[in-house]
């Protein structure tokens, strides 16, 4: 599997949270043509996405080398059947360069334009943890409200590392599948989790279903662990 396929570009927690996405009417496309957009990227055959968040703690974004440019601006061009190459970016000015985040692999984030971009679609990865490959490198993981993206509830630094411990195994299906048998329906939590540099993301989770939104269904610890928390909060 691996994560959300989709070449365009409404990720489902954007359409339910967000204020990253922009309408755009592309020029050259067909008559009325509408098209949502988030601030994406694409290198090495990977999609990345940046998470309009509102953060507690300061971002430290400290770059290294440069990895690639950007070489293609979709918006105002780029119609709903562009298939997503290599240099592809949503806003992103042509020539603008993406870089390595020192410390972090590549594979999870990149930045471009004094912005972190984290990975959203890595069709190589086959599990969780090959997707977000996060050891050592999480400070906290928050539920947030689905009505206002507000942090409500910060899991405790044991709850953390077992939930991050059980995280990682989880395989992989491709999400169309999910919908279709309906695992992406019912009771959500908003997860968002908080890299140790300050740099935040949100996960989509179903508890009716155990399923994430990026295609992966949890074990009895993930829904455990995410119960426990949630009753935390009515206390």
């Amino acid at each position: 599997m691996r994560a959300l396929g989709s070449t365009i570009f409404v990720s489902i927690f954007a359409l339910l949270l967000s204020s990253c996405n922009n309408i755009i009417s592309s020029k050259g496309c067909p008559p009325n043509t509408i098209i949502e957009w988030v601030d994406m990227l694409m290198i090495d055959s990977i999609q990345y996405e940046h998470h309009y968040l509102e953060s507690e703690n300061p971002v430290t974004i400290e770059t290294g080398k440069v990895l690639g440019k950007v070489t293609y601006k979709m918006a105002d061009k780029a119609c709903s059947n562009h298939r997503l190459r290599n240099g592809d970016a949503a806003y992103l000015e042509e020539g603008t360069n993406i870089y390595e985040i020192k410390g972090y692999p590549t594979s999870l984030v990149v930045a471009a334009d004094n912005l972190a971009y984290v990975v959203d679609t890595n069709w190589k990865a086959e599990t969780a943890g090959e997707l977000y490959p996060l050891d050592k490198l999480v400070k906290n993981i928050y539920m947030n409200s689905l009505e206002d993206g507000e942090r409500i509830h910060t899991f405790s630094q044991a709850s953390k590392d077992e939930f991050l411990s059980a995280f990682y195994n989880l395989e992989l299906e491709h999400v169309q599948s999910l919908v279709n048998k309906g695992k992406l329906e019912g009771n959500r939590v908003f997860l968002e989790i908080e890299l140790n540099n300050g740099i935040s993301f949100r996960e989509l989770y179903w508890r009716d279903s155990n399923t994430f939104h990026f295609g992966a269904i949890g074990n009895n610890e993930i829904k455990e662990i995410i119960n426990e928390e949630i009753l935390k909060i009515k206390k």
